[in-house]
C-alpha cells in the first residue's frame, strides 16, 4: 500500500505522520544487513505524487540493503525533545523498491533536482505508528496497518 492509499484510508494519523517527517530534513532508516543484524543510517524523505520516497547516494550501504531484502523501518526526527505540539514519535514500515527509469523517477528528479547519480526507492507501507503523552498521564500508541483501522492503545 502506497502513502496515498494510508492517506485515504487513516487521513489525520498521515497529516500528523507527514508533519513529523516535515518538521525536520534528516530522519533515521533501518535496514537489514546480509548477517540479519540492522543498520540505521540518516536518510531525507519526500512525499511526492502519492509515494513516500527514499532517496540514497550511488552504492551505499543502505541502497544495498534495501536491494537485498527491502523491508525497512523510518523513524522521524523527534528533534530536541521540547516539541509540545502533540505530534508524539512517527515510525513508518514496510518495503522499499528500487525505481530505475521511466516516468515516475523522471517527476522525481523534475521536482527534486537530486544530485546525480543517485538510488530511488518507493516505498509500499505495511504499518506506522505514532507514539505520545496524552494529558500527561498516558502513553498513547496508534498502530495503523493495511485493510485495518488504526488502533489506540493507552498504558499509564
Amino acid at each position: 500500500m502506497n502513502w496515498a492509499s494510508f492517506s485515504s484510508a487513516a487521513p489525520e494519523l498521515a497529516r500528523i505522520a507527514e508533519e513529523r517527517f516535515g518538521a525536520y530534513r534528516h530522519h533515521v532508516l533501518a535496514t537489514l544487513r546480509g548477517d540479519g543484524s540492522p543498520r540505521t543510517s540518516g536518510l531525507e524523505v519526500r512525499f511526492l505524487g502519492g509515494e513516500l520516497w527514499l532517496g540514497m547516494m550511488p552504492g551505499s550501504r543502505k541502497a544495498l540493503d534495501l536491494r537485498r531484502d527491502p523491508r525497512f523501518t523510518l523513524q522521524a526526527n523527534p528533534g530536541d525533545g521540547t516539541d509540545t505540539s502533540g505530534g508524539g514519535d512517527v515510525r513508518v514500515g514496510g518495503r522499499a523498491f528500487e525505481v530505475e527509469e521511466g516516468p515516475a523517477r523522471a517527476a522525481y528528479v523534475k521536482e527534486v533536482e537530486p544530485p546525480q547519480p543517485f538510488h530511488l526507492f518507493r516505498t509500499e507501507l505495511t504499518e506506522v505508528v505514532r507514539t505520545y503523552v496524552e494529558d500527561d498521564t498516558y502513553l498513547v500508541a496508534q498502530v495503523w496497518k493495511p485493510g485495518e483501522p488504526v488502533r489506540a492503545l493507552r498504558r499509564t
